[in-house]
């Protein structure tokens, strides 16, 4: 295929987040945006495309060569199939994939079956400090990697009106801390460091107004004797200018030098035994959402399709994901270390 030629792009979904997803689409160049769908033709329309509040019509009469689906997971598998029985190639579709590890199975059969690809729009390992995280990990830059940890302090839990601005939804998620949030990193340690063998959770909620939970650790486990931790509390704040840019803050210890990565998304290597520390990447200018990570993850889809370069976060792949959450949850429900099994 040649890489002049234009990619037919559709969405389903026109909620808060799906702007980002509509703002990358129209700054990559060999991307034609032809359509919105969305329940309420208004929120379609207000995309500035051909609107529309059923997706079969769109598909048959827009005919994408990618549907990007921008739907919370109890409308993933029937948007899918709706893809597939309009013979559409690719499909990208948001995090958390489908209700369930069964739901996504068989949705990934259908794909498969049809000859489809399906890659799941897990973007934070596209944030440019985790990029640079893994460059100085493949260097050596810090010897070997003993400890990790991430803290997750995005500020917005607080209250009775907690989410009900931007994505009001999450007060009624019955699972939403590790669901809704910690899969990003489940897949950013796995970027970082691979397939954990272990998990060992402890989850609890604090805001009594939603029905999941929005705090606790998790601790992973992983070949090389590596322990990387989780530590979540969606009701806490760290320090940043933009609490949504990181989300929290980053800590990589090895037996050379330790990695950092602040709330303003600079990254930086002290050395082991030195009390200074080299700047990897300065803090991050980029107003909208996660260091422009959904454009990055668009355009690295684009180039799969136009050139055949190698996907990260194909539908398969993702199950690890929804097997590690599932094993989470089971950590904190029977309070012991849980042994994943290899897939």
């Amino acid at each position: 295929m040649s890489s002049q030629q234009f990619i037919r792009v559709a969405c389903v979904g026109a909620g808060y987040f799906s702007q980002f997803h509509y703002g990358s689409w129209r700054r990559i160049p060999q991307v034609q945006l032809v359509a919105a769908c969305d329940r309420d033709l208004e929120k379609a329309a207000a995309t500035g495309l051909r609107a529309y509040d059923d997706l079969p019509s769109m598909l048959a009469r827009e005919t994408p060569q990618l549907l990007d689906i921008i739907l919370p997971p109890d409308g993933h598998a029937d948007a899918i199939r709706a893809a597939l029985d309009a013979g559409v190639g690719w499909i990208l579709c948001q995090k958390p994939f489908c209700r369930s590890l069964a739901e996504a199975e068989d949705v990934l059969k259908d794909a498969r079956d049809a000859g489809a690809t399906v890659v799941v729009h897990e973007n934070f390992r596209f944030q440019p400090w985790y990029r640079v995280m893994k460059d100085a990990l493949t260097r050596g830059d810090i010897g070997t990697p003993l400890q990790a940890t991430f803290r997750l302090r995005p500020g917005d839990g607080q209250g009775p009106r907690a989410y009900l601005d931007r994505q009001p939804y999450f007060q009624k998620m019955p699972r939403f801390l590790i669901h809704e949030t910690a899969v990003h990193w489940v897949d950013t340690f796995r970027f970082l460091f691979g397939n954990p063998v272990s998990v060992y959770a402890d989850l609890r909620r604090i805001n009594p107004v939603i029905a999941g939970e929005d705090a606790g650790y998790v601790i992973f486990e992983f070949e090389n004797g590596l322990r990387a931790v989780f530590d979540g509390n969606r009701n806490l704040d760290h320090a940043s200018n933009n609490l949504r840019r990181t989300m929290g803050e980053a800590l990589i210890e090895g037996t050379g030098g330790t990695l950092t990565m602040d709330g303003f998304g600079a990254v930086g290597l002290r050395e082991f035994g030195s009390q200074s520390s080299l700047q990897l990447l300065a803090p991050d200018k980029w107003e909208g959402f996660g260091g422009d990570c959904v454009h990055a993850l668009q355009q690295h889809v684009i180039s799969g399709l136009l050139n055949g370069t190698h996907l990260e976060n194909t539908g398969p792949d993702y199950l690890d994901v929804i097997r590690i959450e599932q094993a989470i949850y089971r950590s904190d429900a029977e309070g012991r270390k849980i042994v994943l099994e290899a897939e």
